[in-house]
């Protein structure tokens, strides 16, 4: 039934999209030029971040899409872990994370050619196994860390150091697809 809605996907994350192929969405991708910002809690960050990004696009969209856009961070001990600037800053998020639980946050937002704005959020807890420092420096030169969330990727060679996952894994890679067709559903009466 994903099929039946045209997605404006407002972010340049391969990974997004892929998903929303993978399910038989019809997606079309617009990157978004919205300045990502930091607010009072880490959900609160990703939530409004994500409609930052729809509204942002607004204008590009077709009549009959839905604009789609979404923001996921990892936060440790109550910090959030962005992108690392670089490997050195790379390297200490692993160290954190080693032998760790972290939460995965990903907030999202979905704008219909009404108008109708609607966000919401999806949070998941994962646990790293130790890792030497010695795994760490090689995961960080195979470059996947520099462009991630946390400085992983559980859909790439990240996966190799994840022990537990509790929740969505799709959030973990950057959207919550389930939580988002039952609210495309919904707000679409499709079902």
């Amino acid at each position: 039934m994903i099929d039946k809605f045209k997605i404006l996907l407002a972010s340049s994350s391969p990974r997004r999209k892929e998903i929303l192929q993978m399910v038989g969405a019809d997606v079309r991708v617009v990157s978004s030029n919205a300045e990502e910002r930091i607010y009072a809690t880490p959900e609160e960050t990703a939530v409004k971040n994500a409609e930052a990004k729809a509204l942002a696009v607004k204008d590009k969209a077709k009549s009959d899409e839905i604009i789609l856009a979404a923001d996921t961070i990892v936060v440790f001990n109550g910090k959030v872990l962005g992108k690392p600037v670089d490997e050195r800053e790379a390297v200490e998020f692993l160290k954190k994370l080693s032998s760790n639980y972290h939460t995965v946050i990903t907030g999202f937002a979905l704008l219909f050619p009404s108008g109708k704005l609607v966000s919401g959020l999806e949070t998941t807890r994962v646990k790293f196994k130790r890792m030497s420092l010695k795994e760490i420096e090689w995961y960080v030169e195979t470059g996947e860390p520099i462009d991630k969330a946390g400085a992983y990727g559980i859909q790439g060679i990240g996966a190799i150091f994840v022990e537990r996952i509790e929740g969505d894994y799709f959030n973990v890679m950057g959207l919550p697809i389930g939580k988002i067709y039952d609210i495309l559903t919904l707000e679409t009466r499709l079902l």
